[in-house]
């Protein structure tokens, strides 16, 4: 270098005098040198070569080892005939970083929309696309080729053209910045997506328009999974029908709409008869199968305009709207109840099925969900107190017996602590004899307030409560501990047995066999003394468990006996199964409505089998001396009834046995 200027030297640096005489190469990096020598090279081939900036990128070494970038240009120059080469560098630092910023900014832009999971596209003012990504084409199913210069219309659903045009108009019109929708696309395979759109215009400096960006997802599985979530959550898994939660907003709508526009509507609680011994007979997956199919038959009769609910369990509620009486919810009813009681063949089973309904009729002064439930659960009530497939209208006086009902299970709970429940005897006399030979043990309730509570009150309210099994218990062990005292009454046959009745939780309960065992231990009861009265129902309900239980009990040695013997639907091959000690007869034969010769006969039948089988024959409900002197003629061996005495507490008990009745 022969001469450099104060600029180059401030630059760089260094001062004038240290890059005088030296050569040009102190101020290039090592590494850059033969492009500085190309610069040169380029010249010495052509010396007339202008003046002229060189498009490589250099830099220049500074003193203190850090590196600038530069622009160096030479052009050749002859002074005082001689020729010399004129350098020129340019200190463009900043311009260089502007463009590597910007070089980096579109690496970056190019990166996330190219390699971008989401789908993406640009499209010009008139919706024509302009660019998409690779995750856009997938999902519409069309190529870039096939897209670019197209507007949406070729891809979207044709009843959701529009939707796009539309943001584009709000956009235009400066209402918006940003859009966000839903659309649904048909892709290039004919198949229907649901996608969420993005949407917002990149502008100049000026607020024009360049082009719009949108941003998109597709949802189709994700509002199929949403739409399964809100069935689930909304719907019985097990039949398919509305849940609980639906069936309370839809009979919220109902109700609003009539308090618009007035009518009546109708809530029916539709409940299956004895579904528990579908369940104890034949097993729960046959239970599951008779209620789908109760479910679809009760599908087929629902209206329109109606909705239909499983309410948990066997039971199943029915809204019924537009109604103009009364009248037509019952023969809703009706139909309902005609819709279920045709058998049903399941697992190579048939199964006759009944129900039950309670209906409450309402209309835009009826109070809420909670209240129209309770109501109609009362009514249910009144209706499963009646035969079989029977349904029953709400009126007010059911829910204050509902309230009674409630009042008297709750006070029954606290009895058993305040010692309000007893057991009382009634006598069971020879029949040829007159002669007491056992009693059936009875449960009294002696309410301090109410006096005493009759059975047939509060032993149903017990069976539907959970209280049944505990009032069962109880009768067998005081029977058991008091019938224990009564061993110096008699000796031999002449001591009095005591029979004990069981529900049927009682009987299939799994503690039963074992409690009976404990209690005949600490009691001075012989277990051949202990008899106890299951109905043909309850022995029916699952017959091979029935028998399971049934020798456990012969091995102990305790006896069965058959109550309300002729009611039932049990064949003669069960009974014989069954073989019970005692058959009692009901009272329906012994004191029917109706006398005439054809209860004369079903009464010697029923006599004559239970001898033909070698079983004791009881007649129940003896009331009047010809009861008696028929069933002693026909060969009746043993009867009970108010002609010798009503149940008695033990201590009164105690005084009959041997007595000899008069009459």
């Amino acid at each position: 270098m022969h001469y450099v200027n104060d600029h180059l030297a401030a630059m760089t640096g260094y001062c004038r005098e240290d890059l005088v005489g030296e050569d040009v190469k102190m101020l290039v990096p090592p590494r850059l040198r033969d492009m500085e020598f190309m610069v040169r090279r380029q010249h010495s081939i052509d010396p007339n070569t202008s003046f002229i900036w060189s498009d490589l990128d250099l830099t220049v070494l500074c003193k203190d080892g850090s590196e600038l970038s530069v622009d160096f240009a030479i052009a050749p120059l002859a002074l005082e005939g001689k020729s010399w080469v004129l350098g020129a560098v340019r200190d463009n630092s900043a311009q260089r970083a502007l463009e590597r910023a910007r070089a980096d900014v579109e690496l970056r832009f190019r990166v996330a929309f190219e390699s971008n999971m989401a789908p993406m596209s640009f499209t010009d003012a008139n919706d024509r696309l302009i660019d998409v990504n690779d995750a856009f084409c997938q999902m519409v199913g069309f190529s870039k080729e096939e897209l670019l210069g197209c507007d949406s219309t070729m891809f979207t659903y044709p009843q959701d053209v529009g939707i796009t045009e539309e943001t584009l108009h709000r956009m235009i019109a400066g209402e918006t910045e940003q859009e966000r929708y839903v659309k649904r696309y048909l892709r290039k395979d004919g198949r229907v997506i649901e996608v969420e759109v993005s949407r917002a215009p990149a502008r100049d400096a000026a607020g024009r328009i360049l082009y719009f960006v949108f941003s998109e997802r597709d949802i189709t599985e994700e509002r199929l999974l949403a739409a399964q979530l809100s069935h689930q959550a909304l719907h019985d898994p097990l039949t398919g029908l509305a849940n609980r939660a639906l069936f309370e907003d839809r009979l919220a709508q109902a109700h609003a709409r009539v308090v618009r526009q007035g009518g009546i509507g109708a809530v029916l609680l539709v409940d299956l008869d004895d579904f528990k011994g579908v369940n104890d007979t034949h097993g729960h997956f046959v239970g599951d199968q008779l209620l789908t199919t109760v479910a679809n038959r009760l599908e087929k009769v629902t209206r329109a305009t109606d909705t239909l609910c499983r309410f948990g369990g066997d039971e199943f509620l029915y809204l019924a709207e537009n109604l103009t009486s009364r009248d037509e919810a019952e023969l809703l009813a009706e139909r309902l109840i005609k819709a279920i009681a045709e058998p049903c063949a399941i697992a190579g089973t048939s199964i006759e099925q009944h129900a039950s309904i309670g209906i409450v009729v309402w209309d835009a002064t009826s109070a809420n969900f909670d209240e129209t439930i309770q109501n109609v659960d009362a009514a249910l009530y009144e209706a499963k107190r009646h035969e079989r497939g029977h349904h029953v209208v709400f009126t007010p006086s059911m829910h204050q017996r509902a309230v009674s009902r409630f009042a008297l299970v709750q006070e029954l709970r606290h009895a058993f602590q305040a010692g309000e429940l007893s057991m009382h005897y009634q006598p069971i006399a020879e029949l040829a004899t007159k002669v007491v030979v056992g009693f059936e043990a009875l449960m009294r309730w002696n309410h301090p307030d109410r006096g005493w509570v009759p059975p047939n009150v509060f032993i149903p309210l017990a069976e539907q409560s959970d209280l049944i099994l505990e009032l069962g218990y109880f009768a067998l062990r005081e029977a058991i501990v008091e019938a224990g005292s009564w061993a110096g009454l008699g000796t031999g046959s002449a001591r009095p047995y005591v029979t004990v009745n069981l529900s049927a939780h009682q009987f299939l309960d799994p503690g039963l066999v074992p409690t009976i065992k404990r209690l005949l231990a600490e009691s001075e009861l012989p277990s051949e003394l202990l008899i106890l009265e299951i109905t043909e129902s309850v022995a029916l309900i699952d017959i091979a468990e029935t028998m399971a239980v049934l020798e456990h009990l012969n091995h102990l040695g305790v006896g069965i006996a058959l109550d309300d013997f002729g009611t039932g639907f049990s064949s003669l091959s069960y009974l014989a199964a069954l073989s019970p000690r005692i058959i009692k007869i009901d009272q329906s034969f012994v004191r029917p409505a109706q006398e005439s010769m054809r209860n004369d006969t079903l009464l010697e039948t029923i006599i004559s089998l239970g001898q033909k089988l070698n079983m004791t024959m009881l007649a129940e409900g003896i009331e009047t001396t010809t009861q008696f002197s028929r069933l002693r003629r026909l060969g009746c061996e043993l009867g009970q009834g108010y002609l010798f005495s009503p149940a008695v507490p033990n201590g009164e008990a105690v005084a009959m046995v041997g007595q000899v009745f008069a009459g």
